[in-house]
């Protein structure tokens, strides 16, 4: 076990500094200074080189390429990413600003979305009536296809505009938190409901189904009881992919609510062309997957006793 935790941390220190050089790549090596970015086309002209080159050497964007990514990524083991080009705040200050909103916004929205799909894939297994049952499983790749923003637009114009229930705009408050949480959790939910309603029917076919049912159990106790904790374990291996969903969500869900957090200070950032905090933020984005995948990779033989014995095959 300890040799498999180790292989699957080495992994991810990979990841973690391949998604590093990526973003140093990416946003560093462009054909234009990101302090020239900072400015408008006719604005730049107007500016005394002396002062550009000192914002250069200032953000060390003047050094060689190389020496740009050693200094770098020495500074990002610890933990400095700079500063925002645009209001000096050191970047982990920014992110830590506003990440806390994030955080709960993402939680409450994989709290619903969990929810939803277990009612989806429950009831669809269920159901006697087989077209009952397709119109139900039809529901989740509907929700996947479904564009994030025109959900969240629609839900502010019903359960605001119209029903007056929840603010349209609010960062305070557990009714400012109702409706961007349900914006963010719907499309998240479709893929969860899609690997669960297929474990679902896969496990309702196993042996142990039919000797529940011999010991008198009701179809609802056994989908309950043995077949719902079966089916919900693969669905573990989809953590890293629904971190990601969620962060990529909160940047159309914060920005359609207004609300402060990750998402928001990303849009920002891209849009000031604010590479410092843009680079910050792709870290943070890594590190929250490679660490959900880590845990769900050494978790997974602790709650499936039949992968101990093949901790190499992981």
């Amino acid at each position: 076990m300890a040799r498999y935790a180790v292989l699957k941390l080495g992994r991810a220190l990979v990841v973690v500094w391949g998604a590093f050089t990526a973003s140093f790549v990416l946003l560093y090596l462009m054909p234009a200074s990101p302090v020239e970015l900072l400015f408008a086309p006719d604005e730049r002209a107007g500016i005394d080189p002396e002062a550009f080159a000192a914002m250069e050497r200032a953000y060390g964007f003047d050094r060689p390429v190389l020496t740009q990514y050693l200094d770098r990524l020495g500074a990002a083991l610890r933990g400095d990413f700079g500063s925002s080009v645009t209001t000096g705040q050191p970047v982990l200050d920014a992110i830590g600003d506003v990440l806390p909103k994030t955080v709960v916004l993402a939680a409450a929205a994989l709290v619903l979305a969990t929810l939803f799909a277990l009612a989806i894939a429950w009831v669809a297994t269920y159901l006697r009536s087989a077209w009952l049952r397709d119109v139900i499983a039809s529901v989740p790749p509907l929700l996947v296809s479904f564009p994030s923003f025109l959900l969240g637009l629609i839900i502010i114009k019903i359960f605001s505009f119209q029903l007056g229930w929840f603010p349209p705009i609010s960062s305070q408050g557990l009714r400012g938190l109702v409706l961007p949480a349900v914006a963010l959790a719907i499309p998240v939910a479709g893929p969860i409901a899609q690997l669960l309603l297929r474990n679902f029917r896969t496990e309702y076919a196993a042996p142990y189904v039919l000797t529940a049912y011999s010991k008198g159990l009701r179809k609802g106790t056994v989908l309950t009881t043995d077949v719902l904790r079966n089916a919900s374990l693969p669905a573990l291996t989809q953590g890293g992919i629904i971190v990601g969903e969620l962060l990529a969500g909160a940047v159309i869900t914060e920005t359609i609510f207004s609300r402060a957090g990750i998402g928001r200070l990303t849009e920002e950032a891209v849009r000031a062309q604010n590479v410092p905090v843009v680079q910050g933020i792709v870290m943070l984005v890594a590190l929250c997957f490679v660490t959900v995948n880590f845990l769900v990779d050494v978790s997974y033989p602790l709650l499936d006793p039949r992968l101990r014995a093949l901790p190499e095959n992981g």
